[in-house]
This record gives structure tokens, C-alpha cells and sequence, in this order.
């Protein structure tokens, strides 16, 4: 449980990503019952007493991160084992992950869990991967995460195996799902309608689920991109774009979240900031895969026009990290050197989509995103005495050009400490990564999915 009063003392930087974007210098933040109650110079504040204080006179504090797509149950098992010219890996990623058992997929969430809260993370989406959420439910617990999950649900033909019901079991899946789960865990855990995209849902499934998450409060997020030959397709079915396919069906809105996003035009953008829909775009995974950013990326676009922009992992399998810090380092350079103009994504706007600006994507931004009162506790505090921050000057372009989550000192979600001198307490890490690799060991023999582990020999 958290302290009922906690205090961080004397931080040598809190970025507040407030309104103004003020960044305070030796300042000081009162925590009341999991919200902000005060922050402000440490002078200010320095009568204000608390059942446990922070001394943060050597860390820099940022709001907590956003992780708008996170596939967080099945990957880190068989992380990397995939060469990077296998061509689409997706078949093999979704035979392996059905291939998991309850007690396989308990433990490489909280595997991803560990890796999420120590690099920052403090809310993410899993857009529908968990098949045992009864299970994984202690893990998200123990850890004090912020999650948005639910039921991956399909009613089409697939390029590989998701799961796939007639269009009423799948919606009333959903709104089973939705009343079973939206709100557990003291309101740390929401529940979301789960299409996985346009193409293996039909547009029966994608209205019946929007109109389900209206009813219910809560949102939704697809797997969405478009691009030249998307577009030709699309125009022969349906006679519009991607995009505004969506929007002719009216699925679009504040709380459809549209995934990856690449390959989009100036007509689907327009159609975006229209509907004041929000998208998470995963710049690793973009890179990672040859996804052409020069040519489909349309993040700076997307951002003059007002559309709320989150950031993603997406998974271990993609990225291969959960470090939103190199998450954001990433959006930041990938841009410049795509345009060739170092104006492309500053710092600033990097750090926002983190945090701020993602929160409002994931329809949480009253409460998350920001060091202001009112706001739920949620902080990330840099260990600034590591030479990457040296010398430190301009904490923002320290934090996104120069470090990453390994200078992550501590980390509070609702005002609950989860990560402290870097170390969590919530589970044994060397007995559980022994044994995500057993589980890895036997997912490859079970499935017979494996590839050579290195193009050097290993003796």
C-alpha cells in the first residue's frame, strides 16, 4: 500500500509537462493519498512534512510514461530469437504465443512487467495479446502497474492464427470481458475492446465493439496503416482510403486509438484530426523492421495537425526493448535524418508523447501525464550523478539524447514506491528469468519454431 503522505525533497529537476511546460529547479513534490497535493520550490514546500520523504537532490523527476502499444505476455521467451531477414515473423510470433500455457504466460508478464516499471513505464496498452488475464491478474497486482488490456476478438480471415469468432460471440465476448475486468485493481486496470484490424474484422464487429466501449466508458484500439497499395485495395472494396473507411463506418473518434499508423496521407490525416482520433506510433519497431519512415512515417504531420500522438514498444519481438526512453530517443532522431532537417521532433515534443501527450491519447489525460495537482502520483526519477548527464545544462535534451532507462533511480505509480535504487521488490528476478528461459527452452521444442541462434559459432 502507499504511504498515506509521501514527499520528494529537493529534486535538482521536475519537469512538470503542466500547461506552461514549467521545469522547476530545486523543487520539491507533496504526495496526498495517491495524488499530487503540492509541488512548487523546495523552499516553498519546505514546512510540509510527510510519512516518508524522497531525497531527490541528485534526480531529475518526469512524469510517469505512457506505453500506448505493449504486446506484454508472450515474447520475452523467445526474444530475438527471430534473424533479421526472416521476412514476416508474425506467423511464427502468434503459433508460439497460442502455443503458451497459463502458468507460462504468468511469468513472462511479470517478466515484462519488470522490464516496463524499471525503464519507467507506469501505464501501458496491451492490445488484446493476454489469453490467461486470470491468471496474469497477481502479476499486475504485485506490481502496481497501470494497465489497459482486453479480448483480442476477430470475425475474418486472418494471415495467421488469431482468434476468431462469428461477429455476436465476439461482441458479447467483449462486453463480458469489459464488465468482468474495466476498473480492478483500484482502478489501475481498464478494460478496452479488442479488434485486431480492419482487414480480419468486419464492419458489423468493428461498430457493435465502438458502440460496446461507448456504453461502457472505455476505448478501443486497432491495428491500423495504410500506403500505396492499402489505398488501391480499399478504393476497389470500399471506394475510400484506410482511413476514411473507418470514418464512413463512424468507429472512428477520442477513444478509438489507431496503432503503428504508417503509410498514411494528407487525406487520412485530415480525417484523423477531424474525428480528434488519437494514434500510437512504435518508432523502434518502424526501424527495426524496414518499414520505410522516410517514405510512410507521418509523425510531424500528424503532430501540426493537432492529432494526439502516443508512443509504443510494442514488443520485445519488434523493438526488442521496453524503454520508452530509447522509445523517445528514437522519434526524436528518426525524423531528422528521414527529412533531413534537424527541426523534425524536437526533445520537447518527444517527452510529450511519452507522457503528456500520450496520456490524452490513451483517454486518461485528466489524471496521468503531468506533474500537476490533482493528479495521480505517478513519477520517474534519473539518478543525474551517471556521466550521460554530465554536463547537464538542458535536462531535456539530457534525458532524451543522452540517457536511457538504465538511469532510472526510482519510479512511483499512485503514490506507491515499485522501483527503488534500482531494484523492485515485487519478484525474485534471477529465479524468474531462469525461468522465462526454461519456457522459452520449451515453447521451441513444443511448437518446433526455432532458428540457428547466432550466424557465429557458438562453442
Amino acid at each position: 500500500m502507499p504511504d498515506r503522505t509521501l514527499k520528494i525533497e529537493n529534486a535538482q529537476y521536475v519537469l512538470t509537462l503542466d500547461g506552461a511546460r514549467r521545469i522547476i529547479r530545486d523543487a520539491s513534490i507533496l504526495v496526498e493519498d495517491g495524488r499530487i497535493g503540492r509541488v512548487g520550490k523546495a523552499t516553498d514546500l519546505a514546512a510540509l512534512r510527510a510519512d516518508r520523504v524522497i531525497d531527490a537532490r541528485h534526480l531529475l523527476v518526469t512524469p510517469g510514461f505512457v506505453n500506448g502499444h505493449m504486446h506484454i505476455s508472450y515474447a520475452h521467451a523467445v526474444r530475438g530469437i527471430f534473424p533479421d531477414e526472416q521476412a514476416s515473423p508474425l506467423v511464427h510470433v502468434f503459433a508460439l504465443q497460442n502455443a503458451m500455457t497459463e502458468e507460462e504466460e504468468y511469468h513472462t508478464t511479470l517478466l515484462g512487467l519488470v522490464e516496463l516499471l524499471k525503464n519507467g513505464t507506469v501505464c501501458f496498452v496491451d492490445p488484446g495479446s493476454t489469453k490467461f488475464p486470470d491468471a496474469c491478474l497477481q502479476a499486475y497486482e504485485d506490481s502496481g502497474i497501470r494497465v489497459m488490456l482486453g479480448e483480442c476478438v476477430t470475425d475474418g480471415d486472418a494471415p495467421f492464427k488469431l482468434p476468431r469468432y462469428v461477429t455476436g460471440e465476439a461482441t458479447t465476448r467483449t462486453a463480458a470481458f469489459i464488465k468482468k475486468w474495466h476498473g480492478r485493481l483500484q482502478g489501475r486496470m481498464r478494460a478496452w475492446a479488442m479488434p485486431f484490424s480492419a482487414d480480419t474484422c468486419s464492419a458489423e464487429l468493428l461498430l457493435a465493439l465502438k458502440r460496446a466501449a461507448d456504453e461502457h466508458g472505455t476505448s478501443l484500439t486497432l491495428h491500423h496503416n495504410s500506403g500505396p497499395t492499402a489505398r488501391q485495395e480499399y478504393a476497389a472494396r470500399h471506394g475510400r482510403r484506410p482511413t476514411e473507411y473507418l470514418e464512413s463506418l463512424g468507429v472512428l473518434g477520442p477513444n478509438m486509438l489507431l496503432a503503428h499508423v504508417l503509410g498514411i496521407d494528407d487525406a487520412e490525416i485530415d480525417c484523423l484530426a477531424r474525428t480528434r482520433t488519437p494514434v500510437v506510433m512504435c518508432p523502434v519497431t518502424a526501424a527495426k523492421s524496414g518499414r520505410g519512415v522516410p517514405e510512410h512515417g507521418r509523425m510531424p504531420e500528424l503532430l501540426a495537425k493537432g492529432v494526439k500522438v502516443a508512443l509504443g514498444c510494442d514488443s520485445p519481438n519488434n523493438s526488442n526493448h521496453l524503454d520508452m526512453v530509447r522509445t523517445m530517443n528514437m522519434a526524436a532522431i528518426q525524423y531528422k535524418d528521414a527529412r533531413q532537417d534537424t527541426r523534425q521532433i524536437p526533445a520537447e515534443s518527444a517527452l510529450e508523447m511519452a507522457t503528456v501527450l500520450g496520456a490524452q491519447a490513451l483517454g486518461v489525460g485528466d489524471q496521468q501525464g503531468s506533474i500537476e495537482p490533482g493528479k495521480r502520483a505517478d513519477f520517474v526519477l534519473f539518478d543525474t550523478g551517471r556521466p550521460e548527464w554530465q554536463a547537464l545544462f538542458n535536462p531535456v535534451n539530457n534525458l532524451v539524447y543522452n540517457a536511457d532507462g538504465r538511469s532510472i533511480h526510482t519510479v512511483v505509480v499512485d503514490g506507491r514506491v515499485v522501483v527503488e535504487d534500482h531494484r523492485q521488490s515485487f519478484v525474485d528476478e534471477a529465479r524468474l528469468f531462469g525461468k522465462v528461459q526454461e519456457i522459452g527452452e520449451r515453447l521451441q521444442a513444443r511448437t518446433g519454431i526455432t532458428f540457428p541462434r547466432s550466424r557465429w559459432p557458438i562453442v
